[in-house]
């Protein structure tokens, strides 16, 4: 029973380090984007065509420029393929005649490395969720969700590789990021999940108004999804912005999705203070009720600062990681709240 139980310890610490992990690796995303290191590496998964990334332009073929661009447009040829496949004709069509995927930057050393970086860093969450699968088999028998969840997992993160592979060979296509960040999202919540279920009987039943908890719960979780796809749509439109008008006119200068976005922060702040006062007497949910209420608090904080400061890039990655840790803590507050202890 012993040996059980320290592998059921080990199980749970290394999925909660993994967890922390992928919040690291969306948060050096962040750092990605806001740095516009998106493109610092042309191709995938080498940088330049290797595995160790240049450090000067005097290391790279003279018509480097050419040979990614018609290296993207082969691997985007395929890409549209499997779109018009599965019946997305128009954005196959986008892929194939957007003239800004045609577009290849300048090598700059810095971004390559910053790019460079967050791969080696996502090999790594990599070999850890592989890791939580492998420590997931031990639960086959007992509880088999755990290991198929495990592994589900694995594959996801796969598929997020392939994913960010489109990502750059798309030339950073908007809605191809937005699919790369809910995708991290959905990993992140599997793996809240299969920690929740390896450890689920120590909890007690939540014995207040459940059913009410929980849909509060959902609308929260519902709404906070909603809101990061605004926030992607509004880094959207800075990114075009940008492009003609200088940081100071930024802010200025976006429309209503923008207005929605930042009103509707107001909205999830009192809809999250209500949650915390119907939880404030449960003393079981009460300390992760608090964090979340914080974080969202922080996260409208930020927002502010980019609003009112320009967009700062140093705050950027931060409201990313944020938005992130929100969806977290409300997936495992909705956990908690529709659990029904159960002994095994």
């Amino acid at each position: 029973m012993q040996i059980a139980d320290t592998k059921q310890r080990l199980f749970r610490r290394f999925t909660a380090v993994t967890i922390i992990a992928v919040y690291l690796l969306i948060a050096i995303g962040g750092i990605v984007r806001s740095t516009g290191s998106g493109m610092g590496c042309p191709d995938w998964p080498k940088c330049f065509g290797s595995w160790v990334p240049p450090t000067s332009v005097d290391q790279l073929p003279k018509d480097y420029k050419e040979d990614y661009v018609q290296q993207r447009i082969a691997k985007n040829v395929k890409f549209a393929k499997y779109l018009t496949a599965l019946g997305f004709d128009d954005l196959a069509y986008q892929v194939e005649n957007d003239p800004s995927i045609l577009e290849e930057e300048d090598f700059n050393a810095v971004k390559t490395w910053v790019e460079y970086v967050n791969r080696l860093i996502g090999a790594v969450i990599g070999l850890l969720i592989f890791g939580t699968f492998v420590l997931s088999t031990r639960y086959w028998k007992k509880d088999r969700p755990i290991t198929v969840l495990s592994f589900i997992a694995f594959v996801l993160v796969g598929f997020q590789g392939w994913i960010g592979s489109i990502v750059v060979s798309t030339n950073l296509l908007q809605w191809m990021i937005t699919i790369h960040m809910l995708l991290a999202i959905l990993i992140v919540c599997l793996l809240i999940y299969v920690y929740f279920r390896s450890k689920r009987n120590d909890f007690d039943t939540i014995t207040d108004d459940s059913s009410k908890l929980k849909w509060i719960t959902i609308a929260c979780l519902t709404l906070t999804l909603v809101q990061i796809v605004l926030g992607t749509q509004v880094r959207e439109g800075i990114d075009e912005i940008a492009k003609i008008a200088a940081r100071n006119e930024w802010i200025e200068n976006l429309g209503l999705t923008f207005l929605i976005h930042r009103s509707y922060s107001i909205a999830l702040l009192v809809l999250h203070v209500y949650l915390f006062f119907l939880l404030s007497k449960n003393h079981q949910l009460k300390v992760a009720m608090k964090w979340l209420v914080a974080i969202v608090g922080i996260e409208i904080l930020s927002g502010a600062i980019m609003a009112y400061f320009s967009v700062p890039a140093f705050i950027q990655p931060i409201h990313l990681l944020l938005g992130t840790l929100i969806i977290g803590v409300q997936y495992y507050l909705l956990l908690r709240i529709n659990h029904k202890k159960e002994f095994a």
